[in-house]
C-alpha cells in the first residue's frame, strides 16, 4: 500500500502540473487552444473515416475531450484516495478529516473509478493505434518528445522550460504539503 499511496501522490502532482500547464504552457497544450464544443467533436468524429480529415498540430476535438476525461477520472481517483480507507491497515492522509461513512463512500468511488480509468486507457491506446495504422498519423512520438513533424502553418509559440520546471516543483510541493 505504501507504493500505492506514493504512486497516487505522484499522479496528483502530475495532474496539478498538467492543469497549470493547460493555462501557462505552450500554445498547443493550453486548454483554450484545444477544448471545443460537443458539436465540433461530433462533426470531427462523423468525418473521421473520410479522406481529408483535418490534421491538428495539437489535440484534435475528440482527443481534447479524451484528455479532459482522463484528467477528470484521475482527479477523482487521486482525490478520493486521499480520504479512502481499506478497513484494515491503511487510510488516506486526509481520511481523519471526514466521517467513517464518508470515507467508506469515497473508497467505493475510488474502487469503481479504477475501472473507468482502465476503460479510458484501452480507448486511448486503441485510438493511438487507429491513428497510426489508418490515418498514418504517428501520435506516439509527439506524446513522448513533445514535438510533431508538421508541414502546415504553425504558431511557433512553445512552452518555457523554466516555467515548466517551476510549475512541476510547485505541484510537487503542493502535494507534499497536502499529505503531510
Amino acid at each position: 500500500m505504501l507504493y500505492h499511496q506514493f504512486s497516487g501522490y505522484i499522479i496528483l502532482a502530475l495532474l496539478l502540473f498538467r492543469m497549470a500547464w493547460g493555462f501557462f504552457g505552450s500554445r498547443s497544450s493550453r486548454f483554450v487552444s484545444f477544448v471545443c464544443s460537443p458539436a465540433a467533436v461530433l462533426r470531427y468524429a462523423a468525418g473521421l473515416l473520410k479522406r481529408g480529415t483535418p490534421r491538428y498540430l495539437g489535440h484534435n476535438p475528440l482527443g481534447a475531450w479524451s484528455i479532459l476525461a482522463m484528467l477528470l477520472v484521475l482527479l477523482i481517483q487521486s482525490g478520493t484516495g486521499l480520504f479512502a480507507n481499506d478497513d484494515i491497515f491503511t487510510e488516506g492522509p486526509l481520511a481523519n478529516l471526514v466521517s467513517k461513512t464518508t470515507s467508506d463512500w469515497l473508497t467505493r468511488i475510488h474502487r469503481l473509478n479504477s475501472d473507468v480509468i482502465l476503460i479510458l486507457i484501452v480507448i486511448h491506446v486503441m485510438a493511438v493505434i487507429f491513428y497510426l495504422l489508418v490515418k498514418r498519423d504517428n501520435l506516439i512520438a509527439p506524446m513522448v518528445t513533445g514535438f510533431k513533424m508538421w508541414t502546415g502553418r504553425a504558431d511557433p509559440t512553445g512552452g518555457n522550460s523554466y516555467i515548466a520546471l517551476g510549475l512541476a516543483l510547485l505541484s510537487a510541493l503542493a502535494v507534499f504539503l497536502l499529505v503531510r
